[in-house]
């Protein structure tokens, strides 16, 4: 440092104090703070002004504690680094923090995933206090274990008190230790794993171990049916409580097939969060939607893509067989009217319904028994020629030079069938 041109200092900070003493000068940067609208462009700009000012000379610049510990230092591509004693290690050692732990800046916890031990640097005012606090409560709890660090001080205290000390400055910190599983009060996706793992394992519940994918199929559905039951109800807390349930039949499930070495919970969620990004073009992508509809349209675009399917026929035959009859059909016609013809779905619909109807008709008319005495009568009526009625009673249409199925023709007939003598006044 004694040998540099020039020594720059972040900030005025005892740290820089000690330069003084040595009788190094230096200067301090502290004016970058005041032009700078917040913590991401103040890193920028002070590595901006770092480089600016090493033009053509030897230049050193100084931040307390580890040099990568600086967001503006960490953005100085090519400079020699000299590292110092970092100020997370310096505060898990007063902590009494042994073995791995994560260090993270206040001005960094927002978007991180977060894991304890946690030891939490550059804790320097009280409102900053305060956002990390209420952050940190969020996802381990209000009463969780924690140490408060201001220089070579530390105090145990609860997590809910973060806020509440006095003295903040560059070298404040806060450490929260690990919490025992059983202890916790707030969990995480983790701790679910885990504690159906230990459910699952063979000293685990005699109850869990046993189950296989059919034997919780019913679950599933019950606790699908539980949460609509909790929207429609508008009920939050019931809603929260239902969620849940449906979450833990997923992992159930994922979990048995981990077992069977067939996929991981890694892969269930890797797989969904993949299905949300290659769907979503229009937001992660180059495809642009105009409203509700287009991204819908976008959806199911990207969808037939994934799945291979080159027709609307490919759609609709993946329609789910085990779906309750009503659903099917609703959801078989909102993929064909969505997608295809309009008027030749209709056709073929109504063509379906009127063969299922004099189907129906005729196998009331054989008694119902069906078999031999059902595929005889009606292979009668096929032979049958003429006008008239068949032997068992039926009308019998006249159509040159067409092929008669049961003696019905094809085509649905224009005017409105008269309903048979064996319907007549039955309702239905």
């Amino acid at each position: 440092m004694k040998r540099a041109q020039k020594v720059l200092v972040r900030n005025m900070s005892p740290a820089a104090e000690t330069l003084r003493d040595e009788g190094i000068p230096f200067e301090t940067l502290d004016f970058v703070y005041e032009k700078s609208r917040n913590f991401d462009t103040l890193a920028k700009n002070l590595a901006a002004e770092v480089k600016k000012r090493a033009e053509g000379c030897d230049l050193c610049y100084c931040v307390e504690g580890g040099a990568f510990e600086d967001r503006a230092a960490s953005l100085l591509k090519g400079a020699a680094v000299i590292e110092g004693v970092s100020k997370s290690a310096k505060a898990a050692a007063l902590a009494r923090i042994t073995g791995g732990y994560q260090a993270v800046s206040a001005y960094d916890l927002q978007g991180r995933k977060l894991t304890l031990p946690l030891v939490v640097y550059d804790l320097d005012n009280e409102l900053l206090a305060g956002d990390v606090k209420l952050l940190l409560c969020e996802l381990f709890g209000d009463e969780a274990p924690a140490c408060y660090i201001e220089g070579t001080s530390a105090r145990k205290i609860s997590l809910y008190e973060a806020d509440r000390m006095s003295g903040y400055s560059p070298r404040s910190a806060l450490a929260v230790y690990e919490i025992p599983l059983l202890e916790k009060k707030r969990f995480g996706f983790e701790d679910f794993l885990a504690i159906l793992r230990r459910l699952r394992a063979p000293d685990g519940c005699p109850w869990d171990k046993v189950q296989t994918h059919e034997s919780i199929r019913i679950n599933a559905i019950e606790e699908a049916y539980e949460l609509v039951d909790a929207i429609d109800a508008k009920d939050p807390d019931k809603m929260c409580e239902e969620a849940g349930d449906v979450l833990m039949q997923a992992v159930f499930h994922t979990l048995i097939e981990e077992e069977a070495g067939n996929f991981t919970a890694t892969d269930m969620v890797s797989a969904v969060c993949e299905k949300l990004i290659t769907r979503h073009t229009h937001v992660f992508g180059t495809d642009k939607a105009a409203g509700a509809d287009g991204a819908l349209s976008v959806w199911e675009k990207n969808k037939m893509t994934e799945k291979h399917q080159t027709t609307y026929s490919d759609a609709v035959n993946d329609v789910p067989e085990c779906f309750p009859a009503l659903l099917r059909a609703q959801k078989i016609a909102k993929r064909g009217l969505g997608r295809g013809d309009v008027r030749k779905l209709r056709k073929e619909v109504r063509r379906g319904i009127f063969r299922a109807q004099r189907s129906r008709a005729y196998g009331r008319q054989t008694g119902g028994r069906g078999g031999a005495r059902r595929r005889a009568v009606l292979r009668r009526g096929a032979r049958a020629r003429g006008g008239g009625r068949l032997r068992n009673g039926a009308p019998r249409y006249r159509q040159k030079n067409a092929k008669t199925l049961y003696g019905i023709r094809k085509t649905r007939p224009r005017r409105r069938e008269r309903p048979l003598k064996a319907d007549a006044g039955r309702e239905e």
